[in-house]
């Protein structure tokens, strides 16, 4: 499996996430984060996509997919010393 067919879904889960939390409560931090990371990886996985149709890799695409989501779960980890994204372990009880 190519690294677009998770970023991009996954970018798009996190603008929608971060649209509904300044929509419920608000969130200013919530649109920028939600927002943001979501767009940069939407933004990586279509450049990895364009590349992939050129029979070529876009190493500026892996790096910057890996550098946004090793901030965002770095983050995560350093506020609650948690390694699973938020949700996944309640789903797995």
């Amino acid at each position: 499996m190519h690294d677009f067919c998770f970023t991009i879904p996954y970018g798009l889960i996190l603008v929608c996430g971060g649209a509904m939390g300044y929509a419920s409560k608000g969130s200013i931090a919530s649109l920028a984060g939600g927002v943001g990371t979501g767009f940069t990886l939407i933004l990586a996985g279509y450049l990895s996509l364009q590349a992939f149709h050129k029979r070529k890799n876009s190493y500026f695409a892996l790096i910057l997919e890996t550098a946004t989501l090793t901030w965002v779960m770095g983050k995560r980890y350093m506020q609650t010393s948690k390694i699973m994204p938020a949700g996944v372990v309640a789903g797995i009880r």
